[in-house]
């Protein structure tokens, strides 16, 4: 079997939609955030905040190799996995690509409390103009995903079930 890897940007449901789809298909459940903060003893913000955005992706790395080496596994990636290139070649390589897409305004309302979100530090409007950046550079990354679902305004489950179907083929 090959890994199921959802990605996507922060706060559309990688993290959820993986765990219950993992239950749904008797499969293993990772995240790759998990494994980060496994390795580091600390959180993803406390990663980025003593070492960098730098150290975070060479751990996030370490991760995606992690993940890849579980054959049959569900994987929820960070929302800037992808732009790895060895990350991307390796998942690409692993299995099939599933990209979770929300709007920015979704997103923002989702998110809560950005100090969880090293990346979107700021006043509301400098967050969403944030997202929206990151949005933009990243679409081309998650273009190249096998299939792309968005999230907006449909329940965890509703979302489980349009992956599954598009892994199983019904």
């Amino acid at each position: 079997m090959a890994l199921i890897v959802l990605t996507g940007f922060m706060a559309t449901g990688k993290s959820e939609v993986g765990r219950r789809l993992a239950r749904a298909l008797g499969r293993p459940f990772v995240d790759t955030d998990d494994l980060v903060e496994a390795a580091a003893g600390c959180s993803v913000a406390d990663v980025f905040a003593r070492e960098g955005e730098a150290g975070f992706r060479a751990r996030e790395r370490a991760a995606v190799e992690h993940a890849c080496a579980l054959k049959d596994a569900v994987v929820a990636t960070g929302g800037g996995t992808l732009l790895d290139p060895e990350n991307r070649r390796r998942l690409t390589a692993a299995g099939l690509i599933i990209c979770l897409t929300a709007p920015p305004e979704v997103i923002l309302e989702r998110v809560g409390d950005p100090a969880s979100r090293p990346l979107l530090a700021g006043t509301n409007g400098e967050r969403i103009e944030r997202v929206r950046a990151l949005l933009a550079e990243r679409a081309p990354i998650y273009a190249l995903a096998s299939h792309a679902v968005d999230t907006t305004g449909l329940s965890v489950d509703e979302v489980v079930e349009r992956v599954q179907a598009l892994v199983t083929g019904r």
